[in-house]
């Protein structure tokens, strides 16, 4: 289905049973957000906002809040493009099945943008920046954000779309120091391509032109976020995607616009130029706190007839950009792996925020002649994945080899742990990096951008047993001595709150040494956290408690641990200090003041009734 605008991709939806309208007026200020979540844990439709408060434009949300209907959307094209990732990942493909491939070539070809010279959409009117919806998320929030932005970009020294970034970087409307209308804050992390432009134009004393695009086809935001293969540009993607060609032009002023979005906010950023951005409710589950990130000087508004305005919610997983996740795993998962040798399947762990955790399978394949089994090739995939694009981010890696279990399932988290503990050699087979990058959102390293990483590696037979409740014989040593099973072979415990590391490196440092009289029978891993019975209740709660709130060279210890020649390993089971510190960020909270608020929405003849 090649959708020509946001609208007629929302009366598609309608058409068809995905969406319904919301008629009440609804105050953009935490409401619109409380509403959205709602509706997205019940695995509810899109959802249409008639009626915004302070605002005479209606917007839409939870467009891709399931795989089903992300796949309806695009229901004709999703075969094509998956076959077109293939082929930019493993060009060889095309010769070894030609006819498999043919079909999807001549989509690309169609797919190559197309520059409009008249009679564009998005040259019906204009606007200011404070009539557009000024949705805030979270209570917290330092302002009104755009949420489903499609940021776009050029090389000034390569300019031109095929070149160009099509990036989602959250878009700062109100607060802080901004001047009304005039400015806002442009929010984007490490190992994106808009920080490659923007330092070639410093590079060159020239301001950077920035187009903000908003709506249009749903293909559109979905190429904006998509981890494409290199050489393969947005704008084709977006086509492809969307069986219709990405249409641009430029304005009088330089500035591209897409054609058939619903808005696009032009301006400049200039060099060393920037103003406190944040904070802002972010999608590990807390907030992304205040800092200096580039002002973008706003030249114009453009908005089409009769505009949608586009947003989501982004907030501890599962939200709708978990929905994202799994769409773009639909269309690349089986690409993904041949980027890196021996690498056979790799998953961001929803659940503990994406970026901090990260399972992985592959190969171990170097020494088939010997009977010596230790992590040897996944090593060295270990380090590819670490030094790959977004996956670079990561804190925390478990990686697995194909050989020991063929049907091992990295979706599985339970089944992934346990096979990962049963094999693993604590005193050979954590390997760290410290002192380096992390995800821009993560605040428990020690400085923006600044933490460390750890692999735990595992290969060979099963080596142990793990437990499946806690011993009665298992008496910890005070304070942290309130034991709970979170995993087959993971306790978790509780009973102290985190002072500092000077104070608590002493004090764990002699918990240590006290519990090593205990029996840690079938336990390989014992996190500390702030709430045992939280941190257990779920498999979700315990992997978003143990990887956002612990940066492995501070916060993991051992039972028996030791360090030879600059290798740390442990003869017990290993610690992870997952409590919160005090250069953590706040936890998200949702004012339940609103929460409630948004209950009259289901009441009988209310659009949500039968819904929340």
């Amino acid at each position: 289905m090649g959708y020509k605008s946001l609208a007629e991709c929302v009366n598609d939806l309608e058409r068809n049973g995905h969406l319904i309208r919301i008629k009440e007026e609804v105050d953009p200020y935490l409401e619109m957000a409380a509403i959205h979540m709602r509706v997205f844990d019940a695995q509810g439709p899109a959802l249409y906002f008639e009626n915004i408060k302070g605002s005479r434009f209606p917007a839409v949300s939870n467009l891709f809040g399931t795989i089903d209907r992300s796949k309806f959307m695009f229901r004709d094209t999703l075969h094509h493009v998956k076959k077109l990732v293939d082929v930019k990942m493993d060009p060889a493909s095309v010769l070894k099945r030609p006819l498999h491939y043919m079909s999807s070539s001549f989509v690309a070809t169609g797919a190559l943008p197309w520059k409009k010279k008249s009679g564009a959409p998005i040259l019906y009117g204009q606007t200011k920046i404070s009539e557009l919806p000024q949705i805030v998320n979270w209570p917290k929030d330092g302002g009104a954000f755009v949420t489903m932005p499609q940021v776009y970009t050029e090389d000034v020294s390569s300019p031109g779309i095929m070149q160009a970034n099509l990036g989602m970087y959250r878009i700062q409307l109100s607060g802080n120091q901004y001047l009304k209308d005039e400015e806002i804050g442009l929010h984007y992390q490490l190992h994106r391509g808009i920080g490659i432009h923007q330092t070639r134009a410093n590079e060159l004393g020239k301001p950077l032109k920035v187009s903000i695009f908003v709506g249009g086809p749903p293909s559109h935001p979905l190429s904006a976020v998509m981890p494409l293969p290199e050489g393969l540009s947005e704008a084709i993607f977006a086509g492809a995607l969307g069986n219709r060609r990405f249409r641009y032009f430029y304005d009088d002023q330089g500035f591209c616009l897409s054609a058939d979005a619903d808005f696009v906010i032009t301006g400049t950023v200039y060099p060393q130029e920037t103003k406190p951005e944040g904070p802002f409710g972010d999608h590990i589950g807390y907030y992304s706190l205040t800092h200096d990130f580039p002002l973008m000087k706003v030249h114009r508004v453009y908005h089409k007839e009769n505009p949608i305005w586009s947003f989501t919610v982004v907030g501890r997983p599962p939200q709708e950009d978990t929905s994202f996740g799994a769409l773009i795993h639909e269309i690349t998962g089986s690409a993904m792996p041949k980027q890196i040798s021996g690498l056979h399947a790799v998953n961001a762990v929803d659940p503990a925020g994406v970026h901090p955790l990260l399972f992985a399978i592959g190969s171990e394949r170097y020494t088939p002649y010997q009977d010596l089994v230790r992590p040897q090739e996944l090593l060295t995939i270990s380090n590819q994945i670490l030094g790959t694009n977004q996956l670079s981010l990561a804190k925390y890696l478990f990686i697995a080899a194909f050989e020991d279990n063929p049907t091992l399932d990295i979706y599985d988290i339970p089944a992934f742990f346990s096979h990962i503990l049963e094999r693993i050699d604590l005193t050979r087979d954590l390997h760290f990096n410290t002192n380096t990058t992390i995800d821009t959102l993560d605040y428990s390293g020690d400085g923006l951008n600044a933490g460390s990483k750890v692999t735990f590696a595992a290969v060979g037979k099963k080596r142990r047993e793990l437990a499946r409740e806690v011993s009665k014989d298992l008496a910890l040593p005070r304070p942290f001595n309130q034991a709970k099973l979170a995993l087959p072979g993971a306790i978790v415990v509780d009973g102290r709150d985190f002072a500092s590391y000077e104070q608590e490196i002493d004090a764990i440092s002699r918990w240590t040494q006290a519990a090593e009289e205990c029996d840690f029978s079938g336990i390989q891993l014992i996190v500390l956290v702030d709430d045992a019975d939280f941190a257990a209740a779920s498999v979700n709660n315990f992997v978003w408690v143990t990887f956002t709130r612990s940066n492995p060279s501070h916060d993991i210890y051992g039972i028996g641990s030791f360090l030879a020649f600059k290798h740390w390993g442990c003869t017990g089971p290993v610690i992870i200090d997952a409590r919160s510190k005090p250069h953590h960020a706040p936890v998200l909270m949702m004012d339940p003041d609103v929460d409630r608020r948004v209950d009259r929405l289901g009441e009988k003849g209310r659009s949500l009734h039968g819904i929340i």
